[in-house]
């Protein structure tokens, strides 16, 4: 039975409120740990790795996982065993181990597709365009991005929609195509605000700043940067010296074009 402690966890981390969704699951694990309900143990364990990326914690995020994974592969469940995979996928991706990040992705992808779980499969496809992305293989590239649509759409996932629209555009982007960035980032944008998702909301407006960077729409750039910032300093995110440095050299751009 899900406790207390892990639904305000919950509560907080949708509202991006991570220092006390932490603090918040810490006490559900232990709580847990007491019952002896693994399952429980997982998942709060799951989201405390989950705030640990995005509290850029890599490490410690890792450690997390895998001890979530060690529970999982004791009691036997694919789906969950996956998903846990693609998560460690991710970490490895993002420190830049690809090869690591591949072998996680495939081992999961061949435990995901006979479970038909559309859900993990959608960030799976997401997560494989990525790493094509990464070696130029863009046409392989849009075939799983158009998969990863695809699975979201199957199960109504409006998180991965955005998710996987933004990631998308950025893509379009480093390849140039401007006016296809600009529609699919518009779009991640609308799923994430109609999602409350203040985190989501900011990393597309980063990316929508450097766009209309590249159009040379400094005004459009500075608006997306402010809003940024104004989210960073409210959840207390990591990137708010980065953004304000940002904002700053922005406004300076924009005075000396006056």
């Amino acid at each position: 039975m899900t406790s207390n402690a892990f639904n305000q966890g919950k509560i907080c981390f949708h509202r991006g409120q991570l220092l006390q969704a932490r603090a918040w699951y810490q006490q559900a694990v232990e709580e847990s740990r007491q019952e002896g309900a693994w399952i429980d143990i997982a998942s709060a364990l799951g989201n405390l790795a989950n705030i640990s990326a995005l509290l850029e914690e890599i490490p410690v995020a890792e450690q997390y996982y895998r001890e979530v994974l060690e529970i999982q592969r004791t009691h036997g469940n694919p789906d969950l065993i996956g998903e846990t995979l693609v998560n460690l996928g991710n970490l490895k991706a993002d420190s830049g181990e690809i090869d690591l990040a591949r072998a996680f992705y495939l081992e999961a992808l061949d435990l995901l597709e006979p479970q038909n779980n559309y859900r993990a499969l959608g960030i799976l496809y997401s997560n494989l365009a990525i790493q094509e992305v990464a070696t130029r293989q863009f046409d392989i590239a849009m075939g799983h991005f158009r998969q990863a649509l695809d699975c979201h759409r199957c199960v109504g996932d409006e998180h991965g929609l955005a998710t996987t629209f933004s990631q998308l555009g950025n893509t379009y982007l480093s390849q140039g195509n401007l006016q296809q960035a600009e529609r699919c980032l518009n779009n991640a944008s609308e799923h994430f605000i109609k999602l409350g998702n203040k985190l989501g909301e900011a990393a597309v407006l980063r990316i929508l700043g450097t766009l209309y960077e590249n159009k040379g729409d400094r005004l459009s750039a500075t608006r997306c940067q402010e809003q940024v910032v104004q989210i960073d300093q409210r959840f207390h995110l990591p990137n708010l010296t980065e953004d304000q440095k940002r904002l700053l050299r922005l406004r300076a751009q924009g005075d000396t074009s006056m």
